[in-house]
């Protein structure tokens, strides 16, 4: 704690620079340090924020009295690791996604947590797009009645210079379009329909020169009976939409990553009136319906500030390692049943 405030570091300049920024404008934290073992990526921060330290050795700055919490945002199967050693410092752990490329990698930031007592985070940020609250609101409500299909689809773009370092390799990245990209819609996914049971997929490389995946396409059937569709590619042209589309029996809702698209609920007293009003709020994205509601935080940021409140207010952070692991477990499965070519039963 520093000047009353909880200290915040964070370690890879990647993704991690809007950790730093979201850390930076946080009313409760102070950006106390960065770390990277790229120099000019310090100099940039260091640019930016002159007061703070950096380092090229992260063991060197978990040492530091002054930070509470530490960001780890480096390539994805190298998260676990710096993750329980910072847990281990006493620190404060908030992990990018994916939690880890494996679950046994994932269960070891878990049981750091438990051993230690310190909170630990997942950034799995879509949960807080402005539409995501009342459209599982209306699941959880039994508003859409019983939900039989959902289909999610992650149409992306990646031009192939973006795969020159770690992206696209199974050591560091664990997989390609599904893993890096569409790890947050498996999560919207398994977070709105429920425990994923079996999954039969096909995956394939169209465009890139890489080892994993840039397109997969996956039948999943769900405890509730339910059936989805998942689709992710990094090959879609220049970059199209990310699809969450939910039907059941009373009810349809549909969404484009934060924008609300569809809204009909058969119980509404009048279905079009309350339609216009949801996709008034909720049909323009997160900016619009931030400037309706002046507390919504959403994106890297809404994670950051729900991290740091967690530690101020000693309470759980809004995704834990146990809720995170969720949808590693289902990407792996994907993975393993485009492989072998069976029905993979989770």
């Amino acid at each position: 704690m520093k000047n009353g405030k909880l200290g915040y570091a964070v370690v890879g300049l990647g993704i991690g620079r809007a950790h730093a920024d979201a850390a930076a404008g946080a009313k409760d934290a102070e950006l106390v340090a960065v770390c990277d073992i790229i120099k000019s990526k310090l100099d940039a921060e260091a640019e930016k924020y002159p007061y703070i330290k950096t380092f090229e050795s992260f063991d060197e700055m978990i040492k530091d009295d002054e930070i509470d919490i530490v960001s780890i945002c480096l390539p994805s199967s190298m998260h676990a690791e710096f993750a329980v050693r910072a847990i281990e410092a006493g620190k404060n752990v908030l992990v990018e996604k994916p939690i880890d490329i494996t679950v046994d990698a994932a269960l070891k930031i878990e049981a750091a947590r438990r051993k230690y007592g310190v909170k630990v985070g997942v950034v799995h940020q879509n949960r807080k797009n402005a539409c995501m609250a009342p459209i599982h609101d209306a699941v959880a409500s039994g508003r859409l009645g019983k939900l039989f299909l959902g289909q999610f689809a992650v149409k992306w773009y990646r031009e192939e210079s973006y795969y020159k370092g770690w992206h696209g390799t199974w050591e560091y990245d664990g997989g390609g379009s599904l893993m890096n990209q569409a790890v947050h819609t498996v999560d919207l996914m398994q977070w709105l329909m429920g425990e994923v049971t079996s999954v039969r997929s096909e995956t394939k490389i169209v465009n890139h020169s890489i080892e994993t995946e840039d397109l997969s396409a996956s039948l999943l059937t769900f405890k509730s009976g339910a059936l989805g569709l998942f689709t992710s590619t990094t090959c879609a042209y220049p970059g199209i939409s990310t699809d969450i589309q939910l039907y059941g029996t009373k009810g349809t809702i549909e969404a484009d990553a934060d924008i609300l698209k569809t809204w009909k609920l058969a119980d509404s007293d009048d279905e079009d009136a309350e339609e216009e009003e949801m996709l008034a709020k909720y049909g323009h994205g997160n900016g619009y319906a931030a400037t309706l509601d002046k507390t919504l935080v959403t994106g890297h940021a809404a994670i950051v500030e729900d991290m740091i409140a967690a530690v101020k207010d000693d309470r759980d952070p809004l995704i834990l390692p146990t809720e995170a692991i969720k949808s590693v477990r289902i990407v792996n499965a994907i993975y393993e049943a485009a492989r072998t070519g069976e029905t993979i039963k989770l």
